[in-house]
């Protein structure tokens, strides 16, 4: 079936505040969809059903028995391929007139100034505070709008960050409203989320988009909206623009943005799922959870979450082998080199892919 742009957008251009005029904005824009996990994959998926003539998408990583819940635009056929070219394929068979391209490495300071070049828009879709604030600052130093969103458990964040204003200023952006990149917050993975509250912010970010393009309603700009889906409140706390693009550039050239996640792992401190299996029955062996509340396809001899490990608290026998365990094996290996720093001669590894990837490999 070929249907016509008429046909497609017709509920849409009915709507007088979009009408052609602004489907052809629409159709004109170029959008970066950074992450297409819970919340890229239906960001992307409804900015290309809306009309967006270009979006291209980035994300190194693949797909997750753990992503289904709340990542609905894969299915159980897809665990273990790229979530990026999946998701391009997903969209091009229901969004024809939309161009959709992909990246399938992460977002680094070598490259992010390159990715954001031919956009219009930036949209933030990840789950790494050092990529939201990668983000931001390359659209500060670039004069890009960028839409953002987190989640942490039954909340979650929209803003609209730096946005050209009328006097020829900037709005403001992540840093004026959250300075420095935290340390202590916990990913969606060691906290966990509601299906629910992750397509809500999706669905806003989307909203924050179409607004910025057709240039119709009010976006969230020099505010922060916070949602909170247990008791269905929203608030939003008002910015002021104080962060400028002069410090944002100093910042630049001195932080790393590292990402664990994104991160090579070093080969001699990491096992195989066929390595540790033949292992299971070694009495020197002993394995470490790094996540509470993991099912496991064995047992553990200890439970430390990674935001209470410390070395130095654990009792070390230089006689075992230890292997640290979590759900897809970044925590594992954090958790790893922090033994091996504190114990070098110790025999310390951390799962490959983690539990996730364990199951697949021993089914």
């Amino acid at each position: 079936m070929k249907p016509t742009k008429k046909e497609l957008f017709k509920r849409q251009t009915t709507l007088q505040e979009i009408g052609e005029v602004g489907q052809q904005k629409l159709q004109n824009a170029s959008v970066l969809v950074v992450g297409c996990g819970g919340l890229g994959s239906p960001i992307a998926v409804y900015l290309a059903s809306s009309g967006i003539g270009k979006i291209h998408l980035v994300d190194f990583d693949t797909i997750d028995i753990t992503n289904l819940h709340r990542q609905v635009f894969f299915s159980l056929e897809d665990v273990g391929k790229s979530k990026a070219e999946v998701l391009s394929t997903f969209i091009k068979k229901r969004a024809p007139f939309t161009a959709v391209s992909f990246t399938t490495k992460p977002i680094t300071k070598e490259n992010v100034f390159e990715l954001l070049e031919n956009v219009d828009i930036v949209v933030d879709g990840t789950d790494s505070l050092p990529t939201k604030y990668l983000l931001n600052d390359a659209c500060v130093l670039k004069n890009k709008p960028m839409v953002y969103g987190s989640l942490y458990k039954f909340d979650g964040y929209v803003a609209t960050f730096n946005v050209l204003q009328k006097d020829g200023s900037y709005s403001a952006n992540l840093r004026d409203a959250f300075p420095k990149i935290a340390t202590d917050i916990p990913n969606c993975e060691e906290a966990g989320t509601l299906n629910s509250i992750v397509g809500i912010i999706a669905t806003q970010q989307v909203n924050e988009v179409l607004k910025l393009i057709t240039g119709i309603g009010k976006p969230l700009i020099n505010q922060l909206l916070i949602y909170n889906s247990l008791q269905n409140t929203q608030l939003k706390m008002k910015l002021k623009p104080t962060v400028l693009k002069e410090k944002i550039a100093k910042l630049f050239k001195v932080q790393t943005y590292f990402d664990a996640v994104c991160a090579t792992q070093n080969n001699n401190l990491l096992i195989t799922s066929v390595d540790l299996k033949s292992k299971l029955e070694d009495k020197n062996l002993e394995l470490i959870a790094v996540l509470p509340n993991l099912k496991l396809p064995f047992n553990v001899q200890q439970v430390i979450p990674i935001q209470k490990f410390k070395p130095e608290k654990i009792i070390v026998d230089f006689n075992k082998i230890y292997v640290m365990v979590c759900q897809r094996g970044v925590n594992s290996y954090i958790a790893t080199k922090m033994m091996k720093n504190k114990y070098p001669e110790l025999n310390v590894f951390s799962l490959v892919g983690g539990i996730s990837k364990y199951k697949i490999e021993n089914n």
